[in-house]
């Protein structure tokens, strides 16, 4: 066995479920035993037997993913409830396993995965996917590239028609539930809930704000995630706006993103040419223009 294969069946061992009481299980999971697998790869020491030691790797390795993608998806585990937070993680992991150096990409495939495993979220399918495409687009706006940003003197000497570049670390949402307001809730309520007492006080609160959210009659919102000083921050925007972000996003011209953006409006052409240039003075005092 070379050390590639060596590393290999190791890592395969070691990323293998824990049982229910959190220990290493039996089987791999390609069903083969256990104790024959770690036989060929972990030697027995004076205290511990093969599996005793590779049981300390596999619990620390489990212990720390399931961490980290708690951290990454408190939006989702209010949605659907801790226990069966607690069973999807480890179903996803156990079947999207870690292929990164990072542990920030735990999360690239929950969205897909979930689509094609409803049943883990299940009744709440929409809320649920809303709040995971948004706090995967957080993550990914915390640590996406921030180009300099164009001015919007600079924006206005392009040219009649250019075609604007958006900041990579703008990630663009229409979503169906107010996960936006939603999540911001909850991170406050985790941060203030220090003691039991705090806890004793926000679990009915959080209770009732989730029962109100689920209760709500889907309706279209438009979210453009940005980051700013280093921190990320949600803004709702119209869904003209939007449109018209999406256009510039996907490389349309200046005219062709105002085309997209009032297709079938009823403003005027001049109406929606003060709008334009409203939202093009936000955005470039917001940096979200890039050069």
């Amino acid at each position: 066995m070379n050390l590639v294969e060596l590393q290999r069946r190791m890592f395969e061992a070691m990323a293998t479920p824990l049982t229910s009481d959190e220990l290493i299980s039996d089987k791999t999971s390609k069903g083969e035993p256990m104790a024959e697998v770690v036989d060929e790869i972990i030697k027995p020491n004076d205290r511990l037997s093969a599996v005793e030691r590779l049981e300390i790797y596999s619990r620390s390795y489990w212990f720390r993913i399931i961490s980290s993608f708690n951290e990454d998806f408190v939006g989702l585990r209010a949605v659907i409830g801790d226990k069966r937070f607690d069973a999807l993680a480890e179903a996803y992991l156990a079947a999207k396993p870690s292929r990164s150096y990072t542990l920030r990409n735990l999360g690239s495939r929950l969205e897909e995965w979930l689509r094609a495993n409803p049943k883990w979220i299940h009744p709440h399918e929409r809320l649920a996917l809303d709040m995971v495409r948004l706090e995967w687009a957080d993550t990914e706006s915390f640590d996406a590239a921030d180009d300099p940003p164009l001015s919007l003197d600079a924006v206005q000497k392009l040219g009649m028609d250019p075609v604007l570049r958006l900041q990579p670390h703008l990630r663009l949402l229409d979503v169906m539930y107010p996960v936006d307001d939603l999540l911001l809730q909850i991170r406050e309520e985790s941060d203030d809930a220090s003691d039991d007492a705090s806890n004793a006080f926000a679990e009915p609160r959080k209770r009732a704000r989730l029962k109100s959210v689920r209760s709500m009659k889907p309706k279209p919102l438009f979210i453009v995630v940005h980051r700013s000083d280093f921190s990320v921050y949600f803004k709702r925007v119209d869904p003209e706006a939007f449109a018209m972000l999406a256009a510039l996003r996907n490389g349309k011209t200046l005219s062709q993103a105002v085309e997209a953006a009032f297709a079938g409006s009823k403003l005027s052409e001049s109406a929606a040419v003060q709008q334009t240039q409203a939202w093009f003075r936000q955005w470039a005092e917001a940096g979200w223009f890039s050069s």
